[in-house]
C-alpha cells in the first residue's frame, strides 16, 4: 500500500538531486539555464529535496554554500560535484590534478607506481571536499577510453586499456572512499567507445554482450569489487542489451545486468536527464518514471524537478513502481548517507568567531603533500622533444582554446599568456568567438595574413569536454603545422589535453624543434611546458611556479 499523498511525495523528493551554483547569489550563476535559483532551490529542498549537485566558485563560499543548502533541508543531504580531477576542477582554492588519463599512460610502464598515486589522487580529492561540505564525488570515470576520436570522455577516464582503467579507477574508489567520501563510477555500462557526445545525442554502441564484457564492464566490476558506493548510468543505446531504450532507462541493462548479473548493491543514479541524449525524446516525468522503473535510486537533474515528481508520483499511485521498490531505494539512500562523514568541525579558540576558526580550517586545505602529489604528476606526465629553445620575438603566441569565455584555464595571468609575451609574442587566441582562422584551403588552412608577422608558437589546449562535440581531430592541426614548417614559421608547439593530438603532430616536427606536451591545461602545466620550451617565470603570473 502506498503511503500517504504527501509522504509519498516528500520520499519521492528525497531521491531528487537538482543543480545549483557554488556562489551565493543569483546573479553570480554562470549558467542559468540549470542552476536554480535561491527561492526555487530553498522551496524544493524544503519540501524534501534529497540532493545538490555544485559547480563554480571558491572553497571558502563552496564550504558555506554547502551549510546553507543542509540549513534549508529538512534532511541530510547528499551533496555531490563532478570534481574528476581534483576539487580545484570546480572550485578554486582547491588542488586541480592531471586529468586521470595521464595515469592511465603511466600504467603502461610502472603499472604499481600508478596504482598507489590513483589512490593518492583519490583520497586528496574525498579529503578536501568532505572539508568543503561535499559528501558525494561524481567520479571516477571507468569508461574504457578506446576511440581517440570520443568527444566526451576523452582524458577523464583512467585509461584508453582495460588494466589500467580497472586497476586505478578502482584503486581512486578506495583512496576517495577511505576519507569519508562517497565515489561514483560512471557511465555505466561505458561510454568509451563513442564519437557521439551525449550531452547532445544518444550515441549507439553496437557491441554483442561477449565485447561488452570483455571490455567495457571490467572496469566497473573492479570498482564494485572496490565497494564504491554508486554507479552513475550512460545516456547511450545498446541494442544487444536493450532494442528500445538507453541504458539509463534500460530495466535489462540497469536492473538485469548492474543489479542480477554484476551483483552492484549499491545507489544507481542517472546522469543528468537534462542532457539531450535523453530530454529530447522524453519528457522529464516520463523520463524519471523510466529511470527508477529500469532500477535507478537517484534522479539526476530532471529538466523539471516538480514536473518530474508530478510523474514518479502518479506511477507510484498507479501501481507502476511498488511501495517495495520505493522503500528499497529509499533505504540504498539511507546506508549511502551513513557512509559519509561530516566535515571536521574547527573549535573556535578563545575570543574567535566560528568563522574565523573556518577560515582556519581552510588555509590549510591544500595539505604539503597534496601539493607535492600535484606537482609529481604534472612532472610524470610531462613530454617534451627538441633541443632549441623558442626564439626571441617579435613573434605570434597563437592559442587555440575551446572558448575564452569562463575559461578557468587561461586566466589574465595564465603562464600561456604572460610568458610569450615577455618574450615578444603578441597573443592571437582561436576560440570559437574570434573571427575565423582558416582559410578554406585544406594544404594551407590558417591565413597567415590575419595573423601578423614573425615566428608562430603554437600552443593548444585541445581535450575532450561535455558539449563541445569534438575532441579537436576535426580540425586541421597536422596541415597547419606542416604549413608553417614549410614557411618557416613555426617555432616552438605547445599541446595541453589530448594525448592522442600529440602523438598525431609530434612525429611533424623536426628533431630540434623545441615541443611540448601535458594532459594537465591548468596555469601549473603552462608554467612547466613552457619552461621546457624555455620561457622562464614572468614576475606578473598569479603565483605559477615551474
Amino acid at each position: 500500500m502506498a503511503p500517504p499523498s504527501a509522504t509519498l511525495r516528500r520520499q519521492l523528493a528525497s531521491l531528487l538531486v537538482v543543480r545549483c551554483s557554488g556562489h551565493g547569489r543569483d546573479g553570480q550563476r554562470r549558467y542559468p539555464r540549470w542552476e536554480l535559483r535561491n527561492a526555487e532551490l530553498r522551496r524544493l529542498l524544503e519540501q524534501g529535496v534529497g540532493g545538490v549537485i555544485l559547480l563554480g566558485g571558491s572553497a571558502e563560499e563552496l564550504r558555506l554554500r554547502c551549510e546553507q543548502l543542509q540549513g534549508w533541508a529538512g534532511q541530510p543531504l547528499l551533496l555531490c560535484a563532478d570534481v574528476e580531477e581534483g576539487v580545484g576542477q570546480r572550485f578554486e582554492g582547491a588542488s586541480w590534478l592531471v586529468p586521470p588519463l595521464a595515469l592511465g599512460r603511466l600504467h603502461g610502464t610502472d603499472p604499481q607506481r600508478a596504482e598507489r598515486l590513483a589512490e593518492r589522487y583519490g583520497r586528496c580529492t574525498g579529503r578536501q571536499a568532505r572539508l568543503l561540505g561535499l559528501n558525494w564525488v561524481l567520479g571516477p570515470v571507468c569508461d574504457v577510453n578506446n576511440n581517440p576520436a570520443n568527444p566526451v570522455i576523452n582524458v577523464r577516464a583512467w585509461g584508453d586499456t582495460v588494466p589500467a582503467a580497472a586497476a586505478l579507477a578502482s584503486a581512486f574508489v578506495r583512496g576517495c572512499q577511505g576519507e569519508g567520501v562517497l565515489a561514483c563510477a560512471k557511465h555505466f555500462p561505458g561510454h568509451g567507445d563513442t564519437s557521439t557526445d551525449s550531452h547532445l545525442a544518444l550515441p549507439v554502441i553496437p557491441h554483442g554482450r561477449e565485447r561488452l564484457a570483455a571490455v567495457e564492464l571490467p572496469p566497473f566490476q573492479a570498482a564494485i569489487a572496490a565497494g564504491v558506493a554508486s554507479v552513475m548510468t550512460a545516456h547511450l543505446q545498446l541494442p544487444a542489451l536493450d532494442p528500445e531504450r538507453p541504458a539509463t532507462l534500460s530495466e535489462p541493462v540497469l536492473t538485469g545486468l548492474l543489479r542480477r548479473q554484476l551483483g552492484f548493491e549499491g545507489l544507481v543514479v542517472t546522469d543528468a536527464l537534462v542532457m539531450e541524449a535523453i530530454s529530447t525524446a522524453y519528457g522529464p516525468a516520463e523520463a524519471a518514471e523510466l529511470a527508477f522503473r529500469a532500477g535507478a535510486d537517484v534522479i539526476l537533474m530532471p529538466a523539471d524537478a516538480e514536473a518530474a515528481l508530478d510523474g514518479l508520483e502518479r506511477a507510484v499511485q498507479a501501481g507502476r513502481i511498488s511501495p517495495e521498490r520505493l522503500q528499497a531505494s529509499l533505504e540504498r539512500r539511507r546506508r549511502a548517507l551513513a557512509q559519509c562523514q561530516a566535515p571536521a568541525q574547527a573549535p573556535a579558540p578563545p575570543g574567535d568567531t566560528p568563522m574565523a576558526a573556518l577560515l582556519a580550517q581552510l588555509e590549510q586545505l591544500v595539505s604539503p603533500q597534496e601539493q607535492q602529489l600535484g606537482a609529481e604528476l604534472l612532472a610524470l606526465s610531462l613530454e617534451h622533444s627538441g633541443g632549441a629553445t623558442l626564439p626571441p620575438g617579435p613573434g605570434v603566441n597563437l592559442i587555440r582554446l575551446d572558448s575564452q569565455l569562463n575559461s578557468p584555464q587561461l586566466p589574465a595571468r595564465a603562464p600561456a599568456l604572460l610568458r610569450p609575451a615577455a618574450a615578444g609574442y603578441g597573443a592571437r587566441l582561436l576560440d570559437g568567438h574570434s573571427p575565423s582562422p582558416w582559410s578554406g584551403d585544406p594544404g594551407a588552412p590558417l591565413a597567415l595574413e590575419r595573423l601578423g608577422d614573425g615566428p608562430v608558437l603554437l600552443q593548444l589546449l585541445v581535450r575532450g569536454n561535455p558539449f563541445r562535440g569534438s575532441a579537436g581531430g576535426d580540425e586541421p592541426w597536422p596541415a597547419v603545422v606542416q604549413q608553417l614548417l614549410a614557411c618557416g614559421r613555426l617555432a616552438a608547439l605547445a599541446v595541453y589535453g589530448s594525448p592522442y593530438l600529440w602523438q598525431a603532430l609530434r612525429p611533424l616536427l623536426p628533431p630540434q624543434l623545441p615541443a611540448a606536451y601535458s594532459p594537465g591545461q591548468m596555469p601549473e602545466a603552462q608554467a612547466l611546458v613552457l619552461q621546457r620550451l624555455g620561457l622562464e617565470a614572468n614576475a606578473l603570473e598569479g603565483g605559477f611556479t615551474d
